[in-house]
């Protein structure tokens, strides 16, 4: 075989090699509870994911290459988290996770990211402390895009004491880490109103009943109730309300919009307020595009998105990443930090249209202004009046 031919089939077995690696899939972890308590919010997350690698995958992927998704469930359990997070890291080597829903479960498993250098975008999970757990080290490689506690309990506290002029404020939150932070982060807004509540109550996930935590809230005057915690169990303190025949205004964090939440509270749901990113109102046409897209997929029961928030944010969060990815022209750990922390092009998402959504310093796309409150009617989330 002469040099020449020898040299053309060297070139030739080279750019399929490299044809092969080009195309080999790039893949994303995608963590969350998928049964349980906290799985509509799961669910939908994964479901807003899937769709937005569908449309990237469709159009040739990034850099060549499609998304392969590695769905895991972390049960919303901390120690579950953590064994997920391993797999993905060790096991299937990820490029990057999207999701984390409950804020224990985030703060228990993103030190494993960190530590391996690859970025995490929490979708939903919203622990004011989730993005700045590492924030001391010279590399962050946990950003957000939901709105987080700070912002909730602002808007809560805002609607409740501004707007609404109710001074005399119950606090109800569950016992996870989200709860209780959710709670800190609610007399921490209180406060700036000059304002103490007249009663905090804790209750634990699964409780059925509520009516010892009402009844001291109702014997202390409480004008208003704010609440952290997930639908199943915000459930039981609107149907505790009714048994009790005490009926005062329910505002709390956005999880009060779970489809679990609505349907166990039926009528006495009816008003609820919360902040939200989303609402399922096709009032954009990225927005409209977007929910006839998960109907027509998933065709969830009446029509409506068992946590709308989680659905779009876990969107919006594919499309920032791919933005990084493209940017970096690198699936490298670092060099995507570093492109999401100084993004050039625009992303525009179903919750807003991301410029410069972090920074060195600032790893919270959700910023202030953002949310808006909604309420419950008639069985769906609604823009509040």
């Amino acid at each position: 075989m002469s040099y020449k031919l020898q040299a053309m089939i060297a070139a030739a077995l080279a750019t399929l090699a490299l044809s092969a690696v080009a195309a080999d899939p790039i893949k994303i972890g995608v963590t969350g509870p998928f049964t349980g308590g906290s799985a509509p919010m799961g669910v939908s997350m994964r479901d807003g994911v899937k769709l937005a690698v569908a449309e990237i995958n469709a159009t040739g992927g990034v850099l060549g290459r499609p998304f392969q998704l590695v769905e895991r469930d972390d049960e919303a359990k901390n120690e579950r988290g953590v064994q997920v997070a391993q797999e993905l890291i060790n096991k299937e080597k990820v490029v990057s996770t999207v999701g984390f829903i409950n804020t224990g479960v985030a703060l228990a498993s993103q030190r494993f990211y960190q530590e391996a250098k690859i970025p995490v975008m929490n979708n939903v999970a919203t622990g004011s402390v989730v993005t700045k757990q590492f924030a001391d080290q010279p590399e962050n490689y946990i950003f957000r895009n939901a709105a987080y506690d700070t912002i909730q309990s602002a808007m809560i506290v805002d609607e409740a004491v501004g707007k609404r002029k109710l001074s005399k404020v119950a606090i109800l939150a569950d016992s996870t880490n989200y709860g209780q932070l959710g709670r800190e982060d609610l007399e921490k807004a209180l406060d700036k109103k000059g304002l103490k509540p007249v009663a905090v109550e804790k209750f634990n996930i699964k409780d059925v009943d509520m009516t010892a935590q009402l009844l001291k809230a109702k014997q202390s005057g409480a004008q208003v109730i704010l609440t952290y915690g997930i639908g199943p169990e915000l459930a039981q303190i609107a149907n505790g309300m009714e048994k009790l025949n005490w009926k005062v205004p329910m505002i709390g964090s956005w999880t009060l919009s779970m489809g679990n939440f609505i349907d166990n509270a039926g009528k006495n749901g009816e008003g609820a307020s919360m902040p939200q990113t989303f609402i399922q109102i096709p009032n954009t046409p990225k927005r409209k595009a977007f929910i006839d897209a998960y109907l027509k997929a998933y065709n969830p029961p009446g029509g409506r998105i068992p946590s709308p928030v989680s659905a779009a944010q876990g969107y919006d969060s594919i499309y920032l990443l791919a933005a990084a990815i493209k940017q970096a022209g690198s699936t490298e750990g670092p060099k995507v930090r570093e492109a999401l922390e100084s993004l050039q092009t625009k992303v525009e998402g179903v919750v807003t249209t991301y410029d410069k959504p972090f920074s060195k310093v600032d790893h919270e796309a959700i910023k202030v202004g953002v949310p808006v409150m909604g309420a419950v009617k008639e069985g769906h989330v609604t823009l509040a009046q």
